[in-house]
C-alpha cells in the first residue's frame, strides 16, 4: 500500500488543536474506538459523505506514512474495506500537507494531490 496517500479529515477546530498543541488526540469517535481513524485518498469521498455531510469546510491532513511506523494498522472496516488506523495521537511532525476541502451544493470538492514519498 505504498502508492496511496493516508489522510485524516479534520474540522477547523481540530486543525487548530493540532497546530497549537502540536498533537491531535482524536475526535470523539476516535477516542471511543481507541485509535485515530484515517482514510486513503480513494476512501476520502465515502468518509466525507458518511461522517461529515453537515460540515461546510474541512481539511485533508496528508500524513507521512513512514512517520507512523508500528502505530499504523490496516484493519477491516466499512464495507469490508481495509482502513488505516493510527494507534497514537497524530503529531504535527506527521503532517506532510494540509488541504482545505469545501463542500458545495454539488458535493465535496476533493482535490487530487500526489505527494513525493
Amino acid at each position: 500500500m505504498n502508492d496511496v496517500s493516508i489522510i485524516k479529515i479534520l474540522r477547523a477546530d481540530e486543525l487548530a488543536e493540532l497546530v497549537v498543541s502540536g498533537r491531535f488526540e482524536g475526535s470523539a469517535d476516535d477516542r471511543r474506538d481507541g485509535f485515530v481513524h484515517l482514510s486513503t485518498d480513494a476512501q476520502v469521498p465515502g468518509t466525507l459523505t458518511k461522517h461529515f455531510h453537515q460540515i461546510a469546510t474541512l481539511f485533508l491532513i496528508y500524513v507521512k506514512i513512514g512517520a507512523l511506523e508500528d502505530a499504523l494498522r490496516w484493519e477491516v472496516s466499512r464495507g469490508g474495506e481495509r482502513f488505516p488506523h493510527l494507534y497514537r495521537p497524530l503529531v504535527l511532525s506527521d503532517v506532510e500537507a494540509v488541504v482545505p476541502v469545501p463542500q458545495t451544493r454539488d458535493g465535496w470538492q476533493v482535490p487530487r494531490l500526489k505527494l513525493e514519498v
